[in-house]
């Protein structure tokens, strides 16, 4: 004889409501892939420091934010001057106004009848966001945040915009302060970021990119994320110190794709991996002649793969 247990599910652990001038929020695993609601909140620091299903944020005014990883969609309605962190497979707005989000986003986000709307890079780390990323079903090369598809557009005018680029992620979204929140370990420099910092659609510095592609192999992620890491010390031991980590990243099944624009891209890009992947199966730009080409290629044959 089998004995089957049911859990229940408290709909109050999965929901913030009616809050003014509070810190509250979610430490890792106590979410686990629940469906989430926070609503008519005021004021308040609010964190969900695990991943989620779905979350729906309804009538909240002057709103510090933080949702991790979320597998399904974020939906912000009727929401205004609010500060946010989100990573998400599809994000939504509706009849918002003043909403300035550090996003990840694995598909085209999406805003309608809001205004004052200001996007960035998603920047942020604590240990379990990694594997909380990974339960979420969302890739770390896959963040589309700047590519806004505007439903109600205004001739004439912008109903939304980019963060600087040197927007810092603590001067929007503070650290929590409550004991409880205080125990996960967080970092908001941008250099330890979960997802690799891009600069979207801001027009690019230079002329010259060089595209990188890591082919299918147990360790493709890892080994992208270190080809990030390794490249940007190499501009450092140059003396160089302008330089763009990644403007775009595209992940199709196991390929993880690259670019790199900055001034001394390519040379800097084939010495990196010439010195640390070697044996690895990787494709890197040849030329500065050939590069801009290359990246032109793989990103219609990666528009085209989408979109079938």
């Amino acid at each position: 004889m089998f004995l089957s247990l049911l859990l229940q599910v408290d709909p109050k652990d999965y929901t913030f409501s009616g809050l003014k001038d509070e810190t509250v929020g979610r430490l890792p695993g106590k979410v686990a892939g629940q469906q989430f609601v926070i609503q008519d909140c005021e004021n308040c620091s609010i964190y969900v420091f695990d991943h989620s299903a779905t979350i729906t944020i309804d009538d909240c005014v002057n709103c510090r934010i933080f949702l991790g990883p979320i597998k399904g969609s974020v939906f912000f309605r009727d929401c205004k001057d609010c500060k946010c962190v989100v990573a998400c497979q599809q994000f939504r707005s509706r009849d918002c106004r003043k909403l300035e989000v550090f996003l990840c986003c694995a598909t085209q986000p999406i805003i309608e009848s809001s205004t004052g709307m200001k996007f960035g890079c998603f920047q942020y780390y604590y240990p379990e966001l990694a594997l909380q990323f990974k339960d979420a079903g969302l890739s770390i090369f896959n963040n589309t945040w700047s590519n806004i598809h505007d439903f109600t557009p205004v001739s004439g005018e912008n109903n939304w915009g980019l963060l600087p680029e040197d927007a810092v992620v603590q001067d929007y979204v503070p650290l929590p302060t409550s004991e409880e929140l205080k125990a996960v370990r967080i970092s908001t420099d941008a250099m330890k970021s979960i997802i690799p910092i891009t600069r979207g659609q801001r027009q690019k510095s230079s002329d010259e990119s060089c595209l990188a592609v890591f082919f299918a192999g147990d360790y493709t992620t890892a080994n992208a994320r270190k080809l990030i890491d390794e490249f940007k010390g190499y501009f450092q031991r140059k003396g160089i110190r302008k330089y763009i980590d990644s403007r775009r990243n595209d992940l199709l099944g196991p390929v993880v794709a690259l670019e790199f624009n900055g001034d001394g891209a390519v040379e800097g890009c084939r010495n990196t991996v010439n010195d640390v992947f070697n044996g690895t199966k990787v494709f890197v730009s040849e030329s500065k002649a050939s590069a801009s080409q290359d990246v032109d290629n793989f990103y219609n044959f990666a528009d085209m793969q989408m979109g079938m």
